[in-house]
């Protein structure tokens, strides 16, 4: 055991580097399911610029303690990389960072997210560890004398090392799959090229405007879509002017819930309902968030615009003047409120609210804590304090927007007894499937008890309600596909499926219907403009998203948990790969692969000059 010891004392620099090698091939297996040994060139080649630099700067005495270090810091990002890959299916760059003040609100998602076999990872600094106290113990501390390294060949192979993480960064610096970028450059390299991406992205739009953003955009979409305008006033326009608004915004709801039976039961009879009777239903819409998760479906859905997919929208642009529905509606005298129980620093909603307008928040001090989940309070509890607020508001005469943000069916999904509503099949029971039914159907009750409540003061019939998922909820790796279909009896897509989320809008006295066309989370506000008789156009209001009641082709693109390039249009799902040719596509109504998707490349281009478009203007409207 000491001569172990031994050789990692005498050579600290090449022990950790090929220790250090022997977790980036693991780390690869882990994330990419498989490894290309010419990949792991660029992870050499990042690893010796890094142990290179620390081989100058650190002196003879701490080089076995400074490689240790290193080499327990590098574990322990891989390790992180590989749980934050098995929960959203990307590799996080540094700008997640940004996050991490958030993970002890979703422990128990963290947690479940994390596999036996990351923990390999720190299986030699565990053997090492334990041989060092052995030794340390039976003979004391006795360092090994070491030939100090030359500086000048550690110098000429820091050089090389850099020009070889160079030459690989600036070969792949343009794919936009994050993906691919990730798996050719490993995971450090991947860093910089993120960087250096940021920063020629800013750089171009450094002497920009938003306005001359907005003309780009323009143009784009008279040349995608065609500038010719139907005569006449758009369909739906103003039938709901004055009205007033609820969103809900349904936490992990994936379309999939929408008319499932188990057991014979309805999982969710109230949205069910209100889409048999009247209800516009958009059974195409698909999650649209980046980094923020749920408070970036927050900020989509209030604003029409893209979220960057690089930080969340709270924290990245909470200090700005973002255009949105409830500044919007505030020109036309409406009050603005937003409900959710957690704390309204968690993602930095503090700072997200006031950037979207809102004129008042309520968080978990406004609510009393039935302790239903890790965040506290119910659903059932959020509608409770929200029915009173606007019972005001609706007495005093006051139109409201007014948005729920619900975190019952909140991952990992475990519902009390107390609030159980639907009994499970044996082949479900104690599954995570099975969990997230019985959230799911929670979720939807208590949404029908709140509609209920308005209906008895009076405010149903004069309110528009809109209600849509915020993403995905099933994991894939407890939830294989063939498994569900055989479970559920319907057929499942690991993308298609898992990232379609339901989105429906109520009007009443307005008779709506199924709309088969694509939609996404950016299209909502326009669509809800519409309804309410406001034009954008005259508004001088900027959206990256459609009307969808008066779209007869629509093209949404998504990021973060799909590569960037990644689209749906009315036929299709489309990754790309390294570009477009090497990319896939699946038919949205068959979900079977498609072989030619040749005709869509004008897709793909506008939905990767779309969302670069939406990025700049975010980055050039003004601080508050």
């Amino acid at each position: 055991m000491n001569s172990i010891l031994n050789v990692y004392r005498k050579a600290p620099f090449w022990t950790t580097f090929i220790l250090i090698m022997l977790k980036m091939t693991l780390f690869r297996q882990f994330t990419f399911d498989g490894v290309q040994v010419g990949r792991l060139l660029s992870d050499a080649a990042a690893v010796l610029v890094l142990l290179c630099v620390l081989e100058l700067i650190t002196t003879s005495r701490w080089k076995t303690l400074v490689m240790g270090v290193c080499n327990a810091i590098l574990s322990f990002i891989l390790f992180a990389c590989s749980v934050y890959f098995s929960f959203f299916g990307s590799i996080p760059t540094y700008t997640a960072l940004h996050g991490l003040g958030q993970v002890g609100q979703v422990k128990d998602s963290v947690e479940s997210a994390i596999e036996l076999k990351f923990y390999v990872l720190f299986l030699d600094l565990a053997i090492l560890l334990v041989l060092y106290l052995l030794s340390f113990w039976s003979k004391g501390d006795k360092s090994a004398s070491r030939p100090a390294a030359k500086p000048v060949y550690v110098g000429v192979a820091l050089m090389i090392a850099i020009g070889a993480s160079f030459f690989y960064i600036r070969s792949d610096l343009d794919i936009p799959n994050e993906l691919v970028q990730a798996e050719r450059l490993g995971v450090l390299n991947y860093q910089v090229a993120t960087a250096m991406k940021e920063k020629n992205e800013n750089d171009l739009i450094k002497h920009g405007s938003a306005s001359e953003t907005r003309q780009a955009l323009e143009q784009l979409e008279n040349s995608f879509y065609g500038s010719a305008v139907e005569a006449g006033t758009p369909n739906y326009y103003g039938v709901a002017k004055g009205k007033n608004v609820i969103v809900i915004q349904l936490e992990s709801f994936q379309n999939l819930m929408i008319g499932l039976k188990v057991n014979g039961q309805e999982v969710t009879p109230v949205l069910n309902d209100l889409i048999a009777n009247g209800s516009f239903y958009f059974p195409k819409t698909f999650q649209q968030i980046g980094q923020g998760n749920t408070s970036d479906a927050e900020f989509i859905s209030n604003t029409g615009i893209y979220p960057t997919g690089s930080i969340a929208m709270s924290k990245g642009y909470g200090d700005r003047e973002i255009p949105s529905m409830p500044r919007l509606l505030a020109e036309h005298n409406y009050v603005s409120n937003t409900f959710h129980v957690n704390d309204v620093t968690f993602w930095d909603r503090d700072k997200l609210y006031p950037a979207l307008g809102f004129d008042k928040y309520y968080d978990r001090p406004s609510f009393k804590d039935d302790k239903f989940n890790g965040f506290g309070a119910s659903d059932g509890e959020m509608y409770r304090v929200g029915l009173e607020k606007l019972t005001e508001l609706h007495n005093q005469g006051k139109p409201f927007y007014a948005q729920f943000i619900s975190t019952s069916s909140h991952h990992p999904f475990w519902v009390k007894a107390d609030f159980l509503n639907i009994k499970l099949p044996t082949e479900l029971s104690g599954t995570q499937m099975g969990h997230y039914v019985t959230a799911i159907n929670y979720t939807d009750k208590a949404l029908g008890e709140f509609i209920e409540q308005l209906k008895e003061k009076g405010i149903w019939e004069d309110t528009i309600l809109v209600a849509y998922g915020d993403h995905f909820g099933l994991q894939i790796k407890e939830n294989d596909s063939d498994w569900i279909e055989e479970v559920l009896g319907v057929k499942y897509d690991d993308q298609a499926s898992r990232f379609n989320i339901p989105l429906l809008i109520h009007v009443p006295g307005v008779e709506g219907k199924t709309m088969e066309g694509v939609a996404g989370q950016v299209d909502m506000m326009p669509t809800v403009a519409n309804l309410l008789g406001i034009s954008l156009k005259e508004e001088d209001h900027t959206v990256f998203g459609k009307d969808l009641l008066n779209t007869k082709k629509n093209v949404i693109g998504m990021r973060y948990y799909m590569p960037t390039g990644s689209f749906f249009n009315d036929d299709i799902m489309f990754v790309p790969g390294k570009g477009f040719e090497d990319g896939t596509a699946i038919d949205l109504k068959t979900l079977e692969p498609v072989k030619d998707f040749s005709k869509y490349r004008a897709d793909y281009d506008y939905v990767l000059e779309l969302m670069k478009l939406s990025d700049e203007y975010m980055k050039l409207l003004p601080k508050r």
